[in-house]
């Protein structure tokens, strides 16, 4: 069997520790295998954005530990973990995050250039990505131009673009109506079928639900089930 991409050990998150202490994970002990199309789902409250922003790096643990392709990313600096974040994580959130001056095409490229990516080579990347989810016309527009299901399709071209280790993706359709959420769904899971992208969500959604191989329920910051559900 492949090592584990993710492991997260026994990871806890508490909130204020020093006034009114306020547990968001307890204890929580999970892996991700490569290729996962897994959804965190759970009550409002039970700790499944936090854990995906653990794993993500955007927030530190409490206790516990990390380790993503044996890196264990809570011993990582400040500038370690944002280089670390720059090659291996692809994010995708509810509010889009787009950048609003730049263009289509300039949010993706953005983490290319950091990357410091031939030009070349980032050019056929964000023409390939934005010609598989259907935006190849709309590389000169500006976020403000496009709807809310064609922005959320550049936010994940732009997680994409790096080529990252897996995409986490916190309430992906939310925002999104039915057709563009079940659009940015199917391009999500052909993405994750032709290219081995493992995917991580965090949601409230039940189209997001059906599609999960695996579906992991948090309750109260503790996993409360891990199911991968037959006939997928």
């Amino acid at each position: 069997m492949d090592t584990p991409v993710i492991d997260i050990h026994n990871v806890s998150k508490i909130y204020n520790p020093d006034s009114i202490p306020v547990p968001a994970v307890n204890n929580v002990h999970l892996h991700f295998d490569r290729g996962e199309f897994t959804a965190l789902v759970g009550p409002s409250g039970s700790g499944k954005t936090t854990l995906l922003n653990i794993i993500g790096g955007l927030d530190a643990p409490s206790e516990g530990k990390v380790i993503i392709n044996g890196t264990d990313i809570t011993r990582l600096s400040a500038n370690q973990l944002i280089n670390f974040r720059l090659h291996n994580i692809g994010f995708v959130f509810q509010s889009y995050n787009l950048i609003p001056v730049l263009t289509a095409r300039e949010n993706v490229e953005f983490i290319m250039l950091l990357q410091g990516t031939p030009k070349v080579m980032r050019q056929k990347r964000v023409q390939d990505l934005m010609n598989s989810v259907g935006l190849g016309d709309k590389m000169e527009v500006r976020p403000a131009q496009l709807s809310g299901g064609q922005q959320q399709r550049v936010a994940v071209s732009r997680a994409l673009a790096s080529k990252p280790q897996f995409i986490l993706a916190d309430e992906p359709t939310a925002n999104l109506d039915s057709k563009s959420a079940a659009n940015l769904l199917d391009i999500m899971a052909q993405l994750n079928q032709d290219e081995g992208m493992t995917f991580i969500f965090s949601t409230h959604d039940a189209r997001v639900i059906e599609r999960a191989r695996r579906v992991i329920t948090l309750v109260d910051g503790r996993v409360a089930s891990d199911t991968c559900p037959t006939g997928k």
